[in-house]
């Protein structure tokens, strides 16, 4: 049974091919994104997918650029294959970390920079990050509808790139209206 999977898996993926044919690279293509599938799965496919830490996109770029190897010829396939595995793994040993450490949390991913607080722009912090004011001002418009910092509470970088913002609350408008001189009074909140 071992010597017929050898057999085919050997003329099936080109294993010890010295050229593949384009059947045997279609092969691979299907068995790698099968497994990088499982890969994906077993390391907790909302971090690959999501927009993440620095360690998030790393692990995706060297994962794709490792099991292309396997899939073009340039690396042997089970190894390599292998090689995949230990990448899913030690991002998720790290996310482990993360989540019991704060320390080694912030090394990995980062944390968040302040860029507005209380109305006032933290231009330090947004050289620091070589963030324009115009980028920030835009992002304020685009995400929170905002036109000027002094709309906002509190404006962050986050570690995964993003800049989130609470916009600053406005006292309620209350006016009053008399419906008839000395008899009634309407309040309205706006």
């Amino acid at each position: 049974m071992w010597d017929y999977l050898q057999n085919n898996g050997d003329r099936l993926l080109g294993l010890n091919a010295e050229t593949l044919t384009f059947w045997q690279v279609s092969s691979r293509a299907i068995v790698i994104y099968i497994a990088a599938l499982i890969m994906v799965r077993l390391g907790g496919d909302r971090r690959f997918i999501g927009k993440y830490a620095a360690f998030d996109v790393t692990l995706s770029i060297m994962f794709g650029a490792t099991l292309s190897r396997a899939i073009n010829g340039n690396a042997p396939f089970f190894p390599t294959l292998g090689a995949g595995f230990v990448f899913v793994f030690v991002h998720w040993l790290f996310g482990v970390f993360s989540f019991y450490s704060r320390r080694f949390e912030q090394f990995i991913e980062g944390r968040s920079h302040i860029l507005i607080q209380e109305g006032e722009i933290n231009y330090k912090a947004l050289r620091s990050n070589y963030i324009s004011t115009k980028e920030l001002e835009s992002t304020l418009r685009q995400k929170a509808k905002i036109t000027h910092a002094s709309q906002v509470e509190s404006a962050r970088l986050e570690s995964n790139g993003d800049i989130s913002i609470i916009p600053r609350s406005s006292p309620p408008q209350i006016i009053e209206i008399q419906v008839e001189a000395g008899v009634q009074t309407v309040r309205i909140e706006l």
